[in-house]
C-alpha cells in the first residue's frame, strides 16, 4: 500500500470519528431515510429542470386531447382543457416544494428566535409569549391558515405567510423547552460568570447545542406544510388557476372524479409521495442525530 493510500485511509477514519461523520454514517445505514432523500432529490431535480423534463408547457391546450386517458403521448392523460397532466405535475413541483420550504423556514426562524429569548430570559416575557401562543394554538392550524388567506387574499406569497404562522407556536414551545434544559448546563453558568453578553450566550452558545432536534422538526414540517398549502389551493384560497399547483389540480378534477379519475389520481400521488419522503427522511435524521430516540 502506497503512502498516499495510507494517508487517505487515516483521513477517512478520522472523519468517521467526528460527530458529523457519525451522523452521516448512521443516516446512510437507514434505508428508509435514504429512499426518502432520493425521492426528495428527484423532486428537486424535477422542479429545477421542469422546462427540460416536461414535454409540454403547463398552459398548452390541445382541444383534440380533452379528457384523454394516459397513453404514450400523454403519460398522465389530459384535463378538461386538453393540458398535459404530466407536464403540470412536473411544474407543480416548483410551486409546492418552494412554498413548503419557504413557509417552514420563515415560520421556524421566527419561532426559533423568540423561543430562544423566552427560554433563556424567562419571567414575565416568558409568561406573556407563552400565553399568546396558547391563544394561537387554540385555533386549528388549517383554520388559522384559511382565516389568514381569506383576509389577505390568495396568491403565492400570501399562502406562504398563511402556512408559516401555524408553525410558529410549535417551534417556540420546542425551542423554549430545549433552552430551559440547556441553560442549567455548566458552560452557560460559566459564560454568565464572566459577564458574557446575553445575546452571545443565547445565539452563539445555546443555539448550536439545541439545533439538531429543531432541524428534524423543520424537515418533517416541510411535508405537512406542502399538504396544507395543497389544501388551501383545493378550496380556492391558495395558488390560483391556471398555475400548475397540485392542490389546484385536485380541485379542477374533483367534479369528474368518477368519469376521469386520472385528473385527481396523479396530483394526489405527487402530494402523498412528497409528504411521505419528507417524513421518512425526517425520521431517519432524528435517529441519526440521537440514536437514543430510536425505537
Amino acid at each position: 500500500m502506497t503512502e498516499q493510500k495510507v494517508v487517505a485511509k487515516r483521513r477517512r477514519r478520522s472523519w468517521r470519528k467526528t460527530r458529523t461523520g457519525m451522523i452521516l454514517e448512521r443516516l446512510g445505514q437507514n434505508k428508509l431515510a435514504m429512499i426518502g432523500l432520493i425521492i426528495i432529490a428527484l423532486l428537486a431535480f424535477m422542479a429545477i429542470f421542469a422546462p427540460v423534463i416536461a414535454p409540454y408547457s403547463p398552459t398548452y391546450q390541445d382541444f383534440s386531447a380533452i379528457y384523454c386517458k394516459p397513453n404514450g403521448e400523454h403519460w398522465f392523460g389530459c384535463d378538461a382543457l386538453g393540458r398535459d397532466i404530466f407536464s403540470r405535475c412536473v411544474y407543480g413541483a416548483r410551486y409546492s416544494l418552494s412554498l413548503g420550504l419557504a413557509a417552514t423556514v420563515f415560520g421556524s426562524a421566527i419561532g426559533l428566535f423568540f423561543g430562544v429569548i423566552v427560554g433563556y430570559i424567562g419571567g414575565r416575557t416568558d409568561n406573556l409569549v407563552m400565553r399568546l401562543m396558547d391563544i394561537v394554538s387554540a385555533i386549528p392550524g388549517m383554520l388559522l391558515a384559511v382565516i389568514i388567506s381569506t383576509a389577505l387574499g390568495s396568491g403565492f406569497f400570501n399562502t406562504i405567510l398563511a402556512m408559516s404562522v401555524g408553525t410558529i407556536p410549535g417551534t417556540i414551545r420546542q425551542t423554549r423547552a430545549l433552552c430551559l434544559k440547556e441553560r442549567q448546563m455548566e458552560y452557560i453558568e460559566a459564560s454568565v460568570s464572566v459577564n458574557c453578553p446575553k445575546l452571545k450566550i443565547m445565539f452563539s452558545h445555546m443555539l448550536p447545542n439545541i439545533i439538531s432536534p429543531l432541524i428534524v422538526g423543520m424537515t418533517m414540517g416541510i411535508g405537512f406544510t406542502i399538504r396544507g398549502a395543497a389544501g388551501l389551493s383545493f378550496i380556492g384560497l391558495g395558488i390560483q388557476p391556471p398555475t400548475a399547483e397540485w392542490g389546484a389540480m385536485l380541485s379542477d378534477g374533483r367534479s369528474m372524479i368518477l368519469l376521469h379519475p386520472h385528473l385527481m389520481l396523479f396530483p394526489g400521488l405527487m402530494i402523498a409521495l412528497t409528504v411521505l419522503s419528507f417524513n421518512l427522511f425526517g425520521d431517519g435524521l432524528r435517529d441519526a442525530l440521537d440514536p437514543r430516540l430510536k425505537d
